[in-house]
Parts: C-alpha cells; sequence; structure tokens
C-alpha cells in the first residue's frame, strides 16, 4: 500500500494532519492535472496551475461524504473537481461578455488534445451528453484526459483490461470529436 493511500485511510478516519500531509506529497502531481486543464484554455488565463489546484483542493475538503479509495481515486476526483472550477469560471466569464461564437477545434481524433482553441464549456457540456449515454466512457475521458492517467493505470481502476480501455477511449475520443465539430445528434449511441 502507498504512501498516499495510507494517507487517505488516516484522511477518512478523520485525521486532520493526514491532509496537510497528502497535499504536501501529491502536489506535484495535482499542478501537473491543473496544467494540464489550463494548456487547453482558450481565453487569457485568469489562474495559474497553481491557483487551479488550491482552488479544486478547497473544493475538495468539502467533500465530506467521499472515502477515498486509493490514490487513482482521488486523482480522479481531483481532476474532476477542477474541470468543475474551469467551468464555472468559464461560465462566470461568458455570463460577463454574453458574446458567444467561439469555436472549439481539437487536434483531430488520433491526438484529441487540448489547444488554444477548446472551448471549456462545449468540452464539458459534450462530456456531460456523453455521460447521459455511456457513463463509463464519460468516466474514462475524465480519467484520462482531464486527470492524466495512463491507459494502463485506468485498466487497473475500473479492473478492466488495457486493449478494452483503449478501444473505449477512442471511441469515447471519436464521439466527442464529433459532437464538438458538428450537430451532432445528441442521442447518438458512442457504442
Amino acid at each position: 500500500m502507498g504512501d498516499v493511500t495510507v494517507l487517505l485511510r488516516k484522511l477518512n478516519a478523520g485525521d486532520l494532519a493526514a491532509r496537510e500531509t497528502l497535499l504536501a506529497l501529491i502536489y506535484s502531481e495535482l499542478t501537473a492535472i491543473a496544467a494540464r486543464h489550463l494548456a487547453g484554455e482558450r481565453h487569457e488565463r485568469e489562474l495559474e496551475p497553481q491557483a487551479l489546484v488550491h482552488e479544486g483542493w478547497l473544493r475538495m475538503v468539502e467533500l465530506k461524504r467521499i472515502t477515498w479509495q486509493d490514490r487513482e481515486h482521488f486523482l480522479a476526483m481531483a481532476a474532476r473537481v477542477m474541470r468543475q472550477v474551469l467551468v464555472d469560471a468559464a461560465r462566470k466569464r461568458n455570463a460577463a461578455k454574453r458574446d458567444g461564437g467561439l469555436q472549439v477545434t481539437l487536434s483531430g481524433l488520433a491526438a484529441f488534445e487540448p489547444d488554444s482553441n477548446t472551448d471549456v464549456l462545449q468540452l464539458h457540456e459534450a462530456l456531460e451528453r456523453l455521460a447521459e449515454i455511456d457513463p463509463r466512457r464519460a468516466e474514462l475521458v475524465e480519467l484520462r484526459y482531464f486527470g492524466g492517467l495512463t491507459i494502463e493505470e485506468i485498466a487497473e481502476f475500473v479492473g478492466s483490461s488495457p486493449a478494452t480501455v483503449k478501444r473505449n477511449w477512442d471511441v469515447a475520443r471519436g464521439w466527442l470529436f464529433r459532437a464538438m465539430t458538428t450537430d451532432a445528434d445528441e442521442g447518438a449511441d458512442p457504442r
């Protein structure tokens, strides 16, 4: 059992000192996740990776009903919370502007990487639609794209083979690409 898992178990048991030790131990991983999120930001950055980590951390500390299982579970939730911080910031920005007209482009099906034209809100909305149709593949996107986990780490986390995870990743990535670049049928099944 790794140090992170031990600290998470202590945190689950109410040990508040474990919270600060945990943050110090995984801060660089959280910063890398935040940097990946911000790499796709279309607009001028309002947040630096460290600020996104801290905002996400504050929100995670408030999640009292979660029992942390292990490092992968914690990092997946951190990625999800940081994504929500960015979505909230984008909504706030858009509410102030009400400008619209933002175009989303991805580097293509083969690379599904954030670029300077990726609109966080559009990606979030497409991912929400995917979650309604296929929650398993939506979770895979969160773990891979936002959480930065490898195919092998995801396979271990979800209890599947790396080959199956890779196939599901390719399908989910293709569905999101179509959803973000065309007026995709919201009911289209990604299978």
